[in-house]
């Protein structure tokens, strides 16, 4: 067991066995080899250098190039000098024995060659991953970070707009549906979030039975799930104020669709208050108008009698590109 687990090391390239173990285990295969090599020899007196080819191979992936070197030369040395029939060395066998080390050559090289491989694969997998260890380091600092400049920030407008509490409160909710949805994102190593999750996470104050999601599973980049949070958000407060959500019997249906890279989601709201006058286009209307328009997206607003209407469309980017 202690060999087999030796020669899968040195296989792997994960070290290399002492100089002794492996001159033991090479004289072992040569030793084999010539004993096939009589049996063999019982059937056809010329065969002289074949059963020398799997001592090699296997020295060389035991003991490295030189032992596997060694192992040639000896081997090759055997099959010119012992002979089981009598038969005198002639131009024949030394033919066979220039093919033989021609062939071994090539045996060690692409053994060489396969352990120099995994080695360097190795070295790779192994800096890979103490980069993405350090990564998550930093990635942990600075979500941190950012998490204590957006308390600050949170605590620093409250302090200057206490004093008027219709924009403090509009900021508010905008300031925490954005460090919800980053908290969100940053569970999924920062890369994104799924958009029933995200979806859940901005709906479930109101109620399970309030709302029903239709849809497949989708991956949202990171970039583009802000964005659709931060309208999540507004819809949400506005049902909660006017709309679905300000009704006790109010209901909420939210669908999506995908083909091919382009995402519709239809906002539905039913049973709420009927929308008679609607204001003027404030802060709210204009995130909902805009915040789609880095990725090829719309966003379409009917007030109907049975609710607001709403439907966003925009093209699901490959991968986030810096904001």
């Amino acid at each position: 067991m202690k060999i087999i687990d030796e020669f899968r090391r040195s296989w792997q390239a994960v070290s290399q066995p002492s100089l002794l173990l492996s001159t033991g285990f090479a004289a072992s295969c040569l030793a084999l080899a010539t004993v096939v090599r009589w049996g063999l020899a019982q059937l056809r007196p010329d065969v002289f250098f074949t059963p020398y080819f799997p001592a090699v191979f296997f020295a060389a992936a035991f003991g490295g190039i030189r032992i596997g070197v060694a192992t040639a030369l000896v081997g090759g040395a055997l099959g010119v000098l012992i002979n089981f029939d009598q038969s005198p060395v002639d131009g024949t066998r030394l033919l066979l024995l220039l093919m033989y080390l021609v062939v071994c050559a090539l045996t060690i090289w692409g053994v060489e060659h396969y352990r120099a491989l995994l080695a360097e694969q190795r070295r790779i997998s192994k800096r890979l991953t103490e980069e993405e260890e350090y990564r998550k380091v930093l990635v942990d600092e600075l979500q941190h970070r950012l998490k204590n400049k957006l308390s600050t920030i949170h605590a620093v407008l409250h302090q200057v707009l206490h004093n008027q509490p219709e924009v403090w409160a509009r900021i508010d909710s905008r300031l925490r549906a954005l460090s919800a949805t980053d908290d969100l994102i940053a569970k999924v190593d920062g890369t994104g979030c799924d958009i029933r999750d995200l979806l859940v996470s901005e709906l479930e104050p109101y109620g399970h039975v309030r709302f029903t999601l239709n849809g497949d599973r989708l991956f949202l980049p990171a970039r583009l799930a802000v964005s659709l949070a931060l309208m999540f958000h507004e819809l949400a407060t506005n049902a909660s104020k006017y709309g679905a959500f300000s009704s006790p019997r109010g209901f909420l249906q939210v669908s999506w669709t995908v083909t091919d890279d382009r995402l519709t989601i239809t906002w539905d709201e039913t049973e709420g208050p009927t929308v008679e006058n609607v204001a003027p286009a404030g802060f709210g209307t204009k995130l909902l108008n805009s915040a789609l328009l880095p990725f090829d997206g719309k966003t379409e607003i009917s007030y109907l009698k049975t609710g607001v209407h709403c439907v966003m469309q925009c093209r699901i980017p490959r991968s986030d590109a810096p904001a």
